[in-house]
């Protein structure tokens, strides 16, 4: 009987060439997905910033039926600023170190308030413009961060 010998291929693993075409391919690849991951994360973070004015305003509400005016609801019982009745910051469930938007109360008059979400500076979030919710329920986004409300930008999925 002769011994069956086993023949090598001449390719055994990848070659330079083929590993730096994979890199690149990765690189592209990665370069095109983070802006859209960027803008999934301040999408969500905007998100929990409305449901949490939603809640501030609920708050608000039952202050009103508490006090019968929507005054002295921020902290030290004051008309503006902190809110006393609720978190200080959003997304509430997060630390407030980790905080993306602080909570305010703009206005607070006896039959109507205006709340904002500021976006905090050193964050992901700065430049993504202030969100509101007015008492009437009107909702307004600063999208251009102009600091002025236009027409176009009462709506908070603008």
């Amino acid at each position: 009987m002769n011994p069956v010998k086993c023949q090598q291929s001449g390719s055994q693993g990848f070659t330079l060439v083929e590993l730096m075409i994979v890199v690149a391919i990765v690189g592209i690849l990665s370069m095109l997905a983070y802006p859209s991951y960027q803008g999934f994360i301040k999408g969500s973070n905007r998100s929990a910033a409305q449901a949490d004015l939603m809640s501030l305003a609920a708050a608000m509400e039952r202050h009103k039926a508490a006090s019968y005016s929507y005054k002295g609801a921020a902290a030290s019982a004051a008309d503006t600023g902190s809110p006393a009745i609720f978190h200080k910051h959003s997304p509430s469930a997060e630390p407030y170190a980790s905080r993306q938007y602080d909570l305010v109360i703009n206005q607070a008059a006896g039959n109507s308030y205006l709340l904002e979400a500021k976006p905090v500076t050193s964050t992901n979030q700065s430049g993504d413009g202030s969100l509101y919710f007015y008492s009437d329920g009107r909702r307004a986004w600063d999208k251009d961060n102009s600091g002025a409300i236009s027409s176009a930008e009462y709506c908070w999925s603008c």
